[in-house]
């Protein structure tokens, strides 16, 4: 009896022999195109069976782009580190951080608040990263929630700055009550 043969969705995980840890990011008609972390998209045909599916999620008749860029998006986030393009609130934009020291006599410290913000965007794109690598890791179910409540705690010690953020969607969010 031949075994039937498994085809994977957009957003399944793989680990290839060669390339590592990626994820699928399109399907065609006899390949995949695969996102690895190391050697970006790579296109792999549908029959090869030496890699090790990590999370194998159901293909579906149609995929809309919409559900594509939000299954590449999650995979970004998750292994590519890279960062997303958060827009600065209107109001802020061209203004002027400054640090005015209580002192008196010490000079106080200016910088573009678009320069502010990208550096809080940037922590915050870390924290998902780690959020992720905490879920990842060979940690008991029990320190990877420790982990998680702490991460959670260092998001409502930020939600200061969400008022620096264009839309609510971007903003921190700590426990909620």
């Amino acid at each position: 009896m031949q075994e039937e043969k498994v085809i994977l969705g957009v957003g399944s995980r793989v680990k290839h022999p060669a390339y590592g840890e990626g994820a699928i990011t399109k399907l065609h008609m006899a390949a995949y195109d695969v996102c690895f972390m190391q050697y970006g998209i790579k296109l792999v045909g549908k029959d090869y069976d030496k890699w090790e599916i990590i999370e194998a999620i159901p293909a579906e008749e149609a995929v809309t782009f919409t559900d594509a860029e939000r299954s590449l998006m999650k995979v970004l986030r998750t292994w590519g580190e890279i960062s997303e393009i958060v827009p600065l609130g209107d109001r802020w934009e061209n203004g002027l951080l400054i640090l005015q020291p209580g002192e008196d006599g010490l000079k106080s410290k200016e910088m573009p608040i678009e320069s502010f913000f990208h550096k809080i965007v940037m922590v915050r794109d870390r924290l998902r990263v780690m959020e992720q690598r905490v879920n990842s890791s060979n940690l008991t179910d029990e320190e990877k929630v420790n982990l998680q409540q702490y991460i959670t705690r260092i998001y409502g010690s930020l939600t200061s700055f969400n008022i620096l953020f264009k839309y609510k969607d971007d903003h921190f969010v700590g426990e909620k009550s």
